[in-house]
């Protein structure tokens, strides 16, 4: 009996031991986890703040913001002072505007992050919102005030949920007025002084759209923009007077310029005359004033922005200020147009709202988005590379490189969505996060991008599409050739459209990508066009084929009859509530991986909708995101 006491004691102290450095070991590991989850946590806690909107007398500004985990309107004032918040709503909001004559803020806000926008009321100091749209599944765009502030612009699915009509809403009486019926999508542009006209915007497909002049008591149409093939048309702002509209166009050139078309007294439009153009760069937005003197210009020269103004009566331009940060956008006058609201960003700089005082040239910041943690000086800046494609097509892309890495290193490869959209050297708080751990990231614009020219948007339209898939390889390449990426630890990632690029990377190379992060791609265009929104439907058919004439060849560029050829571990990340590209594109690809023993993990958000705005769901993907790719490229 000692002696079998002897034995099992014995036994125990070998099973403690055992224990302990079974324990001991893990230590390390556990503590490596914990430190990943909270270093990429505190990057994406870092929001924005976006949707400037200053009031008629420019001494305050309504924005929205996430500073509270999910976007919200908030009103500060623009001297100084602490931003209050006017709504605390469960959804996200997409944007806000203030009314021409100071009484309200209309706010557009997305149902569990849906498609299904609707649009509310509030006073500027807070109180009830009043919802003035119809609720449920129609889907309702936010447009812009009438100059005097009685009527507020919208396009709505309410007649039919395969077209966005042109309406009116009218805060007084509570009542919508139709203004124009759209075959597709489209809305208002603006509304004359004298509320006799109305300028209207139509998308053909998604790489053609029209401006027309509409005259509201008779209902007669005039087409500002007539044009045969890809055309990009923004703008549509009446002059004071209403003998002009003011314009953005690429109209018999590959670039988008600045210009005018000038009515008759009948109405009757003569042609574009162009008034501001650049050879190295496309108009991004433009902007008047109130008195219709002045044009702000925004230009993307390669991703990076420029501001100027232009005297509309000399032609003179003007150089903008010196700009923080890489990117500019969302631009706001004050009535008087001695102010000029606007949001900006760059790669190590997140979304704030910036005001141009533009008699004394000063711009200073009066948002201040939380970076706690994070010494934004230390974050990585992109440089821009080019390299050449299989035909010879020069491509680009955004080139960051992790610190104090020397040879080749694992890279993620990051593809943007649209498939019109553009890579820009805006914050990124998961490139940041996946560069913290030694992962470089590489974001190309392959064929079919914009920012670049009309004949480079519309490289990858149908069954040129199999050029732009070839991109993918070309990007590899150059990351390679370069020295600069492992070819054995090479990630791809994108969403949306980038989603698609994703999977088709992992499924036309498969032996290219040692792991893969689908964030809410299409996969399946049979099934897209089936079930995303009618109009999204309507309109992608030029881009991508047509379903009913084309379906074989959408079959064949669809990554989900290609499959079987992934062997990359994949994380598939989806919002529930995803109208415009259907949460079964997300659970095809689970699926079929799951079957064939492909390495698969699944993160669903049933409070998101196409994206993740929420904090809280932008920490969970974005740790879940370089968790994947750190276990993957680097163990």
């Amino acid at each position: 009996m000692i002696q079998n006491r002897l034995s099992l004691s014995s036994h125990g102290r070998y099973v403690a031991a055992a224990l302990a450095l079974l324990l001991s070991s893990a230590l390390p590991i556990v503590a490596a986890e914990a430190d990943l989850e909270s270093s990429v946590a505190r990057m994406a806690k870092i929001g924005g703040c976006w949707s400037p909107s200053l009031s008629p007398d420019g001494r305050q500004l309504a924005f929205v913001s996430d500073l509270n985990g999910v976007p919200q309107v908030w009103v500060v004032e623009t001297a100084a002072g602490f931003p209050r918040l006017i709504t605390a709503l469960d959804d996200q909001v997409g944007g806000v505007s203030w009314s021409p004559d100071g009484e309200w803020l209309v706010f557009s806000l997305a149902p569990g992050g849906g498609m299904n926008q609707q649009l509310y009321l509030v006073r500027p100091e807070g109180g009830e919102p009043r919802l003035i749209t119809d609720g449920g599944k129609v889907n309702n765009w936010l447009g812009g005030w009438s100059h005097d502030g009685r009527l507020l612009s919208l396009s709505s699915s309410r007649r039919s949920p395969a077209a966005m009509d042109s309406w009116v809403y009218d805060p007084a009486a509570g009542e919508m007025r139709l203004i124009a019926e759209n075959p597709g999508i489209g809305g208002l542009t603006d509304l004359s002084r004298d509320g006799r006209q109305a300028g209207i915007w139509r998308m053909a497909s998604r790489s053609s759209n029209n401006l027309y002049v509409r005259d509201l008591a008779s209902g007669v149409e005039q087409l500002l923009t007539p044009h045969e093939g890809p055309g990009s048309f923004g703008g549509g702002v009446f002059s004071p007077d209403g003998s002009t509209v003011y314009l953005s166009s690429n109209l018999d050139r590959d670039l988008i310029a600045f210009g005018r078309v000038r009515l008759d007294e009948d109405g009757a439009p003569g042609p574009i005359e162009i008034l501001a153009a650049r050879d190295d760069a496309e108009l991004q937005s433009m902007l008047l004033t109130e008195d219709g003197k002045t044009a702000a210009l925004i230009w993307n020269a390669a991703g990076r922005s420029e501001l100027e103004f232009l005297d509309l009566a000399s032609g003179e331009r003007t150089p903008g200020p010196e700009l923080p940060a890489e990117i500019v956008g969302g631009l706001d006058f004050s009535k008087d147009g001695s102010k000029l609201a606007m949001v900006v960003s760059g790669s190590a700089a997140p979304a704030d709202i910036w005001v141009l005082d533009r008699s004394s040239g000063e711009l200073r910041q009066v948002t201040r988005s939380p970076h706690a943690g994070i010494d934004l000086s230390t974050m990585a800046r992109p440089e821009l590379v080019t390299y050449a494609a299989h035909d010879g097509l020069e491509l680009s892309a955004w080139l960051y490189r992790p610190a104090g890495v020397v040879g080749p290193a694992p890279y993620v490869l990051s593809f943007h969505g649209g498939p019109e959209g553009q890579e820009r050297p805006r914050f990124r708080s998961v490139y940041q996060a996946l560069l913290s751990r030694g992962i470089g990231v590489l974001a190309p614009n392959v064929r079919g991008s914009s920012g670049f020219g009309k004949r480079f948007v519309n490289l990858d339209n149908v069954a040129l599409r199999y050029d732009g898939i070839r991109d993918i390889e070309a990007s590899v390449g150059y990351l390679v050739e370069a020295g600069l990426g492992d070819p054995a630890k090479l990630g791809i990632m994108g969403g949306s459209y980038g989603g698609y690029m994703t999977m088709a990377g992992l499924a036309w190379y498969p032996e290219m990508f040692a792991a893969g992060a689908n964030l809410f791609g299409v996969v399946n265009f049979e099934t897209f066009f089936a079930q995303t929104e009618p109009w999204m439907a309507a309109i992608s058919t030029l881009e991508y084929g047509d379903p009913v004439t084309q379906a074989e060849l959408l079959r064949d560029l669809s990554p989900i009859h290609k499959v079987d050829r992934v062997k990359a571990p994949t994380i598939v990340l989806h919002g529930a509530n995803d109208t415009n590209v259907p949460v079964v594109e997300a659970e095809q690809v689970v699926d079929s991986l799951k079957q064939r023993g492909v390495p698969v993990e699944y993160v669903l958000f049933p409070d998101e909708g196409h994206g993740f705005r929420k904090t809280q769901n932008r920490i969970t993907s974005q740790v879940a995101i370089v968790k994947w790719f750190e276990k993957h490229l680097k163990n």
